[in-house]
């Protein structure tokens, strides 16, 4: 079957059998948009995908830096309030009433019906710089695990002795072909097949760094751990100790990190139950299962590394072997990084499509498309745009991948960065303004307290980030793979 029609937002696809039963009232959702299928369960697919991520791979490097103390209580701290600022976050959906209130389809809509003026391109800038700053991130990690699995061979073959350089570059090639052709997929609400099997690796390869980590362990020497961390004078300096634990707590906060997307995967869910219900059920069930994981992977691996924990405990070498399942465990990491770079950048092209159809409401580039049958997945609505538009922004996030190759304080930067306006200020600011809190009353105080105790953590990290950035362009030699 091939026709052309007007695409009248980025959700209306064409559906032939919605045209042929002419029944659109039974196909349509309360705002006129194909009814969403999502369940809680699809929700926290979403979210797994989005959370656990690259972020774990640096956790027992951060508890190294932190100790057993410090390291632990700041993983508790940041999943709890993540997870507060969540449930606040899930209310404003709808609006004014978070059951029966009008729809908010992005975190800019959110913001827009519940604070308004310059907040909304201030939300809109931190988003979505956030969205394609992960984009670059995850190209980075995913070509570092798949860069792994050729040195792990390599190290097995020649002995660990030999320095088996490989350049990151080509990798990053290969991961930009897999997602121009996912980019295709045409919004989130197609995504829940890829989110389902990126959860399922992330599992995967969260549990072989967990097994290998204890089996270090048990078989000792044990490594030195302390109290508080790597310690002055003998691990670091003084100084270095001070950037590297502001470093680290942006490690951490960047491992929570997913309110960038929390309302685009709201979006998804049915009703009823109410959408509001069942992103908080969502919620609970993802932090919970990511909090156990990052307490046991970042724990157990600092256990088995002590103060001299690496960047990243996989692609960093800390096992040698088995190098096939050390193979295995980066093989998950980069198939679960194709699935959350599409988590993470549908957003972006959703509101840039949005925004050139509303411009170019005539233009047959930006809004026709041609219903194509493929073998095997039935109808698909090709447009032209978005075949351009999508295939350059996978691109623009290669080449910056490959100018910019540097995992862990890249990392500290991303989450320091989003941390506090995404997670903490917007949620608090809209909770305050929807139930018109009185200034100065308990509630309202508390709730300021952590929102500036975040942006001074925020800010901190930033800063060591930035520091750690600078050394490494310092030390950065071309075709060696950074760890």
């Amino acid at each position: 079957m091939t026709g052309q029609f007007q695409k009248s937002s980025m959700y209306m696809e064409h559906n032939p059998g919605i045209v042929e039963n002419g029944d659109f009232r039974k196909n349509l959702d309360d705002d006129g948009r194909p009814k969403r299928t999502g369940t809680w369960m699809t929700a926290s697919a979403h979210i797994i995908t989005a959370v656990i991520g690259s972020g774990v791979l640096s956790l027992a490097w951060a508890i190294a830096q932190l100790g057993w103390v410090a390291g632990p209580a700041v993983l508790m701290a940041f999943s709890f309030i993540t997870y507060f600022t969540s449930t606040l976050l899930a209310d404003c959906y709808r609006s004014p009433d978070p059951v029966h209130g009008k729809r908010n389809y992005t975190y800019m809509d959110v913001v827009r019906a519940n604070l308004g003026g310059r907040k909304v391109q201030l939300c809109g800038l931190a988003q979505y710089g956030n969205l394609i700053g992960v984009t670059i991130g995850y190209t980075i990690t995913a070509s570092i695990s798949m860069v792994a699995v050729k040195r792990s061979n390599c190290f097995h073959k020649h002995g660990h002795h030999v320095k088996c350089r490989t350049s990151n570059n080509p990798f990053m090639i290969i991961f930009a072909c897999v997602q121009i052709l996912l980019s295709q997929i045409p919004n989130f609400h197609k995504l829940s097949w890829l989110s389902i099997i990126a959860a399922v690796m992330s599992f995967a390869y969260s549990s072989i760094g967990l097994g290998l980590s204890v089996a270090k362990v048990i078989a000792g020497p044990h490594a030195r751990t302390t109290l508080t961390g790597a310690t002055v004078g003998i691990d670091v300096s003084a100084s270095e100790k001070v950037w590297k634990t502001f470093q680290a707590i942006g490690d951490i906060a960047f491992a929570y990190a997913y309110s960038t997307v929390l309302v685009e995967i709201q979006d998804t869910l049915k009703s009823p139950p109410a959408e509001n219900k069942a992103m908080k059920r969502a919620t609970s069930i993802g932090i919970a299962t990511t909090t156990v994981f990052y307490v046991l992977c970042g724990c157990v691996g600092y256990a088995a590394f002590g103060n001299d924990a690496p960047g990243n405990f996989l692609t960093g070498f800390g096992f040698y072997e088995p190098f096939w399942l050390v193979d295995l465990a980066n093989i998950c990491i980069a198939i679960h990084l194709i699935g959350a770079y599409q988590v993470f950048c549908q957003p972006i092209f959703g509101f840039v499509e949005s925004q050139c159809a509303k411009r170019w409401p005539e233009s047959k580039f930006i809004n026709s498309e041609h219903a194509v049958n493929l073998p095997f997945l039935g109808a698909y609505c090709f447009n032209s745009f978005r075949l351009v538009w999508r295939t350059a922004y996978v691109v623009m996030t290669a080449v910056l991948a490959m100018l910019f190759p540097f995992f862990n304080d890249f990392l500290g930067l991303l989450g320091a960065a989003s941390f506090w306006p995404l997670t903490v200020y917007f949620p608090i600011e809209m909770y305050i303004a929807r139930t018109k809190m009185p200034r100065f009353s308990f509630t309202w105080t508390w709730m300021k307290i952590l929102s500036w105790v975040c942006l001074v953590i925020s800010l901190v990290s930033a800063a060591a980030a930035i520091q750690g950035l600078a050394t490494d362009v310092k030390k950065y030699k071309p075709f060696q793979t950074e760890q």
